[in-house]
């Protein structure tokens, strides 16, 4: 499922990707995702053609949670691993449906 295609789901279901913005808040999305089926689960995380990332809520990212190697890659969307350590992938590949998580 592309990300596009997981914020159309969420929308359809009158709810949004989610929107990472505490270390508080992570850990309760790692205890979710940690059962999925697949490697990675959505985020509402998106990169603005201005250069910066930001929440589908519309908040800049101010917490981050990047695997070794994504800071300062140029990706598109953002996922979250959802049986390693959780941290935060761009452009991730092989991921399911948001509601897959739950």
């Amino acid at each position: 499922m592309t990300w596009n295609e997981a914020l159309s789901y969420c929308r359809e279901k009158h709810v949004e990707l989610v929107s990472v913005s505490t270390q508080d808040l992570q850990k309760s999305v790692a205890e979710v995702v940690k059962n999925a089926s697949t490697k990675h689960v959505w985020l509402g995380l998106r990169f603005s053609i201005l250069g910066f990332w930001f929440w589908v809520s519309g908040e800049g990212v101010c917490y981050q949670n990047w695997g070794p190697n994504q800071e300062g890659k140029h990706g598109h969307t953002g996922a979250v691993e959802s049986h390693e350590n959780h941290s935060w992938e761009q452009n991730a590949s092989h991921v399911g449906p948001p509601g897959e998580a739950t």
